[in-house]
């Protein structure tokens, strides 16, 4: 399974992001082996539809879930629609919430109002 994790940084004791379009960083992570890749979001400093873009990036990158702090109402329907699970409201760092996923501690975001 294929994880991504909005974060400040590009390591497991970096903060989340409470962004999510315009995360810092995306780290795609096996939460089973938290083997990870690091990528730089290049849509951190889009004009617009960052959350759209961000979005379908995680969508070809393969992951099932996402994990951050905040994900606006369009970005949300992207993923959704592509059957990426959405938890947020995270806080602490990447492996912190690794953890309190493995454990069902996250709220999984079912819907975004507009």
């Amino acid at each position: 399974m294929k994880i991504v994790i909005s974060a400040i940084d590009g390591n497991l004791n970096a903060a989340v992001d409470p962004r999510f379009g315009r995360a810092a960083y995306f780290l795609l992570t096996d939460p089973g082996t938290l083997d990870f890749e690091a990528f730089p979001n290049q849509n951190a400093d889009a004009g617009g539809a960052a959350g759209i873009q961000s979005a379908q990036w995680v969508v070809k990158n393969g992951a099932q879930a996402v994990i951050t702090g905040r994900c606006g109402p369009n970005a949300f329907r992207v993923l959704d629609a592509a059957g990426v699970q959405v938890f947020d409201g995270a806080e602490g760092t990447v492996g912190e919430v690794i953890s309190a996923w493995k454990n069902q501690e996250l709220n999984k975001l079912e819907k975004v109002e507009d």
